[in-house]
């Protein structure tokens, strides 16, 4: 797909794999209507993309469904049309099922699933108008293979990802692609700021940066996959895992130790760099 001129929506548009995206977006000439909570660091990537394209921001909750239906009113008022719809924003609350609140385990299925949900659905008819388009959402290897200590997070991923396989045969025929691109740990805040809490064995995996799930993204808009899963070996050993969970078991030990070892030099690194 060429983007030059195209508009794309993309919801945690200002940090993260959200802004890795948005940049990429930004140098093939794509306009931006960025969503996210916080204004500060929407109007502050908004600034920083403004001399390469067109870019609105728009600070909501995606779990808001009036606010959802609004920020294509929005899109469509201020560019003439919609393109792309990128589903990025996530919520983790980590910890032992029973440690988290029964309101966290709620946001984490209306963040996860609901809001993509709802917003593909709003978008549809924007993308019919327009010719023809994408919606990719951003789910994650949890959702290919289930996590302990991460149940409800594993469950909204996997449910994205159905959902994603659903609609991807649902408009096979039409100018209408839906996938889902399913990295293991990433290089961002939405992990490295909060490694006391990552589980060990989530750690033992190697780290993908925001960047090459944004070029996943901008890929998936264009070819015949439904799904890019990332790195490899983590997607290998996921598929192992979900057919052979004794495997799992086996090796848990052993990739937790490599966890926590990881987590070690991710701290002293910090650390360094701070002084």
């Amino acid at each position: 797909m060429i983007f030059k001129g195209k508009t794309v929506v993309i919801t945690g548009g200002s940090d993260g794999v959200g802004a890795a995206t948005a940049r990429q977006f930004a140098a093939a000439g794509a306009n931006l209507m960025l969503i996210a909570r916080g204004k500060k660091k929407l109007e502050a990537i908004a600034a920083e993309l403004r001399d390469k394209t067109r870019v609105e921001i728009l600070a909501m909750d995606v779990s808001d469904s009036e606010a959802c239906v609004n920020v294509f009113k929005k899109a469509e008022f201020e560019f003439g049309r919609i393109d792309i719809l990128v589903n990025n924003a996530g919520f983790h609350e980590r910890g032992p099922f029973e440690s988290v609140s029964a309101e966290d385990h709620s946001k984490m299925v209306d963040v996860n699933v609901r809001a993509p949900i709802m917003l593909s659905r709003i978008v549809l008819p924007y993308l019919h108008e327009a010719g023809g388009g994408a919606i990719i959402n951003v789910g994650s290897l949890a959702g290919r293979s289930p996590l302990p200590q991460q149940a409800t997070y594993s469950a909204t991923k996997a449910a994205l990802r159905t959902f994603s396989f659903a609609m991807f045969e649902e408009l096979r025929g039409t100018n209408i692609k839906i996938a889902v691109v399913s990295p293991g740990p990433l290089d961002t805040t939405f992990i490295m700021s909060n490694l006391d809490v990552v589980a060990d064995l989530t750690m033992s995996q190697p780290i993908t940066t925001a960047d090459e799930v944004a070029q996943a993204v901008l890929d998936l808009c264009s070819n015949n996959q439904r799904e890019i899963a990332m790195p490899a070996i983590s997607n290998a050993m996921t598929a192992v895992n979900a057919w052979m969970p004794w495997v799992g078991r086996v090796l848990r030990p052993l990739l937790e130790r490599k966890g926590a070892r990881v987590k070690r030099k991710l701290r002293a690194q910090a650390r360094v760099e701070s002084d």
